[in-house]
């Protein structure tokens, strides 16, 4: 009798992972995952051996994230025409070979700068088109019903890898190097793809719509003020505040002077945040809770990041990635749930593409910016810098919620009015 609400608790958290085709998405997803969280801390840490630069940093996460900015609107348009099953195992098998390119490399001894930018290069058109159209697919697998549980569940599963990708990444650093930390991320795709060719078929009426296109998608999110205000506070507060992991390894290296294993540790502590913040997600929520969380996650993501620029003491560096892990998480998971839940079906590829481009396609801008900055001024200024635009967004979002609540107080009085004079 008394376990009976726990498991039933428990089953309406994991809701979502009844339906056996997300089932087989989300495994697949989080095997795969551990292994991009691998490759980027490898990444990040093969660069800066290599060059010793702030600002090559800065210009490894540029060449990462342009390629969503000048290719996922057009991705938007594709995921809405095309079947986007057959189209996330073609991005997921072309990610295996380029994670199996860039170990090659590394193995051999011949990897230069040049090519890791190139090949950082390549993973962003891959992504351009490969995050809208798994964005987009929640809803084919579990139905409307479902699809705010599977979206907190698709972020628990992404920060669970990101707790344990840097953390074994930061044991394989110390041990067999950066190609090894290469090596097992092009095999961990291979989980995905089985996922996906394991599927159910999805009934081809829910998916393409031939007569998609760019500007309809544009004018529909403009038309919507909720979706509208959402993707552009989340141009600004992720673009230029979420710039944190591309200087985490001057952290490391040259302000804590620690080595690999605490890098990995500091991302790591930004990834427990996330995944507590994920998980809190899967609660049932109102549209209000939703809003709350919007501030609550910029103010929390702000506070943790601006603590975490100045502190020479790792514990509490780790304790303060891990308070802006959770606040950043709740933040951009409330913000997906809320656009998700208030566009078309019709719409969803190209919404989701302007997401995408709002989330990650302005990071270039913001990774060199910071990268810049970092560079001339230390890391610590860019990230306070970074801090201060989160919580200069979550003044924002304390005023867009003030209005919000006087107009709906106003309306459920209006509309109090005729009962009573009846």
């Amino acid at each position: 009798m008394d376990s009976s609400p726990p498991r039933a608790s428990l089953a309406f958290r994991f809701r979502a992972l009844r339906h056996r085709n997300f089932r087989l998405f989300w495994t697949g997803q989080l095997v795969s995952v551990v292994g991009t969280w691998m490759q980027s801390v490898a990444q990040g840490w093969l660069m800066h051996r290599l060059t010793s630069s702030p600002l090559m940093l800065g210009l490894l996460g540029f060449c990462q994230f342009v390629p969503v900015t000048l290719f996922s609107l057009s991705a938007g348009v594709v995921v809405d025409r095309v079947d986007k099953r057959r189209l996330i195992l073609i991005t997921q098998t072309l990610a295996l070979l380029q994670a199996a390119t860039l170990a090659s490399l590394v193995t051999a001894g011949v990897v230069r700068p040049w090519m890791v930018l190139a090949l950082a290069l390549a993973f962003g058109v891959i992504n351009a088109f490969d995050l809208p159209a798994r964005q987009s697919f929640l809803i084919e697998l579990v139905g409307k019903e479902d699809l705010s549980n599977a979206i907190a569940l698709n972020s628990a599963a992404f920060n669970t890898a990101r707790v344990f990708g840097p953390a074994v990444a930061g044991v394989l650093l110390a041990t067999i190097g950066e190609g090894g930390c290469f090596w097992v991320n092009a095999i961990s795709y291979l989980a995905v793809l089985a996922g996906l060719a394991w599927m159910t078929p999805i009934d081809s009426a829910e998916q393409g719509d031939s007569s998609a296109t760019l500007m309809d998608g544009v004018r529909y999110a403009w038309s919507l003020p909720p979706v509208r205000n959402l993707l552009l506070l989340l141009g600004v507060a992720a673009g230029l505040g979420f710039q944190y992991m591309v200087l985490l390894p001057v952290y490391a290296r040259d302000i804590l002077h620690t080595g690999a294993p605490a890098y990995g540790l500091m991302v790591t502590a930004f990834g427990l945040g996330s995944l507590l913040s994920a998980m809190w997600m899967t609660r049932q929520l109102s549209r209000w809770d939703l809003r709350r969380n919007l501030l609550v996650g910029l103010v929390s993501g702000g506070l943790g990041m601006g603590f975490f620029a100045w502190s020479r003491f790792l514990p509490l560096t780790l304790a303060m990635g891990f308070l802006a892990g959770f606040g950043l998480i709740l933040y951009v998971a409330s913000t997906n749930t809320m656009i998700q839940l208030t566009i078309e079906d019709r719409f969803r590829g190209r919404i989701m593409s302007l997401y995408t481009l709002m989330f990650i396609g302005t990071a270039p801008i913001g990774a060199l910016l910071a990268g810049g900055i970092a560079q001339h001024a230390g890391a610590p200024v860019a990230t306070t810098l970074c801090a201060v635009i989160l919580l200069g967004s979550a003044l924002w979002v304390s005023y867009r919620l003030r209005v919000i609540r006087e107009r709906e107080a106003a309306e459920a009085t209006t509309q109090a009015l005729p009962e009573q004079t009846g």
